[in-house]
């Protein structure tokens, strides 16, 4: 018996999901176009302002720097630590600022190495589960 299309849908969705977090939880690379892939795959979007950082805290207006607010959204939802959050952002994070410390691009990936989640705040939920119409 062929297998209900529903449930190969679902399944082929699951494990794509779990390959993902199985290679990020193993501190495996993922590319950051991968990220994006995976976090639209499985969720809704809307634009919403955040803000990352204690001190002085950078605030990204609704629209802006969408990467960065899809990801924190995205492992925060997956109950993801410091260090595998800044692995969703891939080359950004391992060359462009690991490979470049003293840089000021990238500053909310540099601010989210600096304060971790106690400095990310969203003023409204960025990301919903996306319906199995």
């Amino acid at each position: 018996m062929p297998a209900n299309p529903i449930y190969k849908y679902f399944r082929s969705k699951y494990l794509m999901l779990t390959s993902f977090m199985d290679r990020i939880k193993a501190g495996q690379f993922v590319d950051f176009k991968e990220t994006m892939s995976v976090i639209a795959a499985y969720y809704d979007y809307t634009a919403t302002c955040f803000s990352n950082g204690i001190e002085q805290p950078l605030v990204n207006q609704a629209g802006q720097n969408e990467g960065s607010c899809k990801i924190f959204a995205f492992a925060k939802l997956q109950g993801l630590d410091k260090n595998q959050t800044l692995a969703l952002f891939g080359d950004f994070y391992s060359k462009d600022v690991l490979e470049h410390p003293d840089g000021c691009d990238h500053q909310n990936i540099r601010t989210f190495m600096r304060d971790g989640w106690e400095g990310i705040v969203f003023s409204s939920e960025a990301l919903t589960p996306k319906n199995a119409d």
